[in-house]
């Protein structure tokens, strides 16, 4: 076992791609995610929990229809289930990791773009 010790902070901050799996094991998953001014991630549900850390700029929340301000040190925790989306309502991109558990992306996955990520998952 290799033991993944990172300064996860620096690593979504210097993160531009929209998306980009970093670690993935049998029972978690790190995700960089990088969403430019005026986008979104676009509404998803997903069959896992999910943690997100908000690392620089600002935007918005959306869990089930009910709205929060998110900016750096921001966290919210998105139980497997939940109707959600995050807005960028700010200036610069807001830049996060999140933590899936189990896993959700395919080990190795990047996205440069939202566009990509789209494709990729048929939408």
């Amino acid at each position: 076992m290799t033991i993944f010790n990172k300064d996860i902070v620096a690593l979504a901050k210097e993160n531009s791609f929209f998306r980009q799996e970093i670690l993935t094991n049998q029972h978690s998953q790190i995700v960089l995610m990088s969403i430019e001014p005026g986008d979104e991630i676009g509404e998803e549900t997903h069959d896992v929990d999910q943690v997100l850390v908000f690392v620089a700029g600002t935007g918005e929340a959306v869990l089930n229809g009910d709205r929060s301000t998110v900016e750096a040190n921001s966290m919210v925790v998105v139980p497997a289930g939940t109707l959600h989306n995050f807005i960028n309502t700010g200036s610069v991109a807001l830049k996060l990791f999140t933590i899936y558990t189990p896993p959700e992306e395919a080990p190795g996955t990047l996205h440069r773009t939202k566009a990509e990520a789209v494709a990729a998952e048929g939408h």
